[in-house]
């Protein structure tokens, strides 16, 4: 059974909004004869939970991935388990020396050096001296700073401050690393050797709880994913189940409340599912095995040669796949279409269909429909590089074998 590093229960966290401090009885003097009746106007304190019930166990080498929108709670959840904010309510412990990476220059003095900061970040990791020099040249190396390590930190831009925070951070070994959305800072280059190096620290056994809003970092590197919303824990599982619906749910936000219909009253599609299977979810596809999809359709007036029109969008609305149906004879009615499938063999993510119904070149219906398609299959795409990473989303069995070298002997001359 794996070990628990951190567990956390029922936390909460609340802030007030519209604290207005005590000047002091002077001040409040001078304020009321000035203005008798701004007594009566100071705006009531409100109170406001930024953390709500949340309970989570995170286990030995496990990387955990924290999505959301801003505000939603993961910093505040960070900085608990860091120990810089007190919970209001519940409890949190740790397991292990804990690295923290929540802000730009977490921890750094900026009156030291580069040079320094490495060693008093070491001495709070508990790490000796001799332990710390050991890891320097690597810490530097991998920052890019040789040349500024003996600058005080304060002359440093904001990228070189996350170079040194996050070498410091990654190399001098804490059992624990919490990483808050600094990496953004970052240029690509060093993102990507960023996303490497936490890669090694995950394999190396260590503990990674890491929030970003770039899903790629999340689905590339977590084990699981927790989704907070409003302070609260949304969901919790596979990364590809929960980023799928978070990005479903971030964009039917982005849509308007209008139902995207052709304005013909002839005909209307009604609603879109899966046919039902083992563990086959209405909207939700996480097999790559045989699926059907149903679309629903009422049509008020009789077709007699007709046309059905599918077809699959992904999130920037490129075309996956489509298909035409001809010659149909439809009566006024209820329709289910159904379109069966050996395999939808895409990247995980959001995707939608849109369907018609046509005659004569006229449409009587045309629907981009709702909700949206969530891909929650496994990723088979490349694991660190983004660029590539391709439409298609396909196992493929890999083998490999030594092929003997030909021994040809070398030809008679005449």
């Amino acid at each position: 059974m794996p070990t628990s590093v951190i567990q956390a229960e029922n936390l909460g966290k609340s802030y007030r909004r519209g604290l207005v401090i005590d000047p002091g009885l002077r001040h409040a003097l001078e304020r009321f004869i000035r203005d008798p009746l701004s007594v009566f106007g100071r705006p009531p304190d409100e109170t406001f939970w930024a953390l709500r019930d949340v309970s989570l166990q995170v286990y030995e080498g496990e990387v955990l991935g924290l999505i959301g929108r801003n505000g939603a709670g993961k910093t505040t959840l960070l900085k608990i388990l860091s120990r810089i904010t007190r919970p209001t309510t519940g409890w949190a412990e740790i397991h292990g020396r804990v690295g923290s990476l929540l802000e730009v220059g977490t921890g750094f003095h900026p009156e030291l050096t580069g040079r320094e900061n490495t060693f008093l970040s070491g001495a709070i990791l508990g790490m000796g001296k001799a332990e710390i020099t050991s890891k320097f040249d690597e810490i530097v190396a991998f920052a890019e700073l040789e040349k500024f390590i003996d600058t005080p930190v304060k002359h440093y831009s904001s990228g070189m401050y996350v170079r040194l925070a996050f070498a410091v951070a990654a190399h001098l070994e804490p059992e624990v690393l919490l990483v808050d959305e600094v990496l953004a800072v970052g240029d690509i280059n060093f993102q990507k050797k960023c996303l490497g190096k936490m890669g090694d620290v995950a394999r190396a056994g260590r503990t990674v709880v890491l929030v970003s809003h770039q899903l790629n970092q999340i689905r590339r590197l977590s084990h699981r994913v927790i989704w907070v919303d409003g302070g609260k824990v949304r969901e919790n599982g596979d990364p590809h189940k929960v980023l799928a619906l978070y990005e479903s749910s971030m964009a039917s936000d982005d849509q308007t409340a209008i139902d995207h219909h052709s304005s013909s009253t002839k005909a209307k599609f009604l609603s879109w599912n899966f046919m039902e299977g083992p563990g086959q979810q209405p909207h939700v596809l996480s097999t790559s095995e045989s699926v059907t999809v149903q679309f629903v359709l009422r049509l008020n007036k009789k077709i007699t040669n007709g046309q059905h029109g599918v077809a699959l969008f992904n999130s920037e609305r490129q075309l996956m796949w489509a298909q035409a149906i001809q010659n149909l004879s439809l009566n006024p009615g209820k329709h289910i279409f159904s379109h069966t499938l050996p395999s939808l063999p895409l990247r995980p993510g959001v995707y939608q269909w849109q369907v018609s119904v046509l005659e004569g070149g006229e449409i009587f219906d045309l629907w981009d429909c709702s909700p949206d398609l969530n891909i929650t299959t496994e990723s088979h795409q490349h694991h660190q590089m983004d660029q590539w990473n391709g439409i298609l989303n396909l196992p493929t069995n890999f083998q490999h074998e030594i092929l003997e070298e030909t021994k040809f002997e070398s030809p008679s001359h005449i």
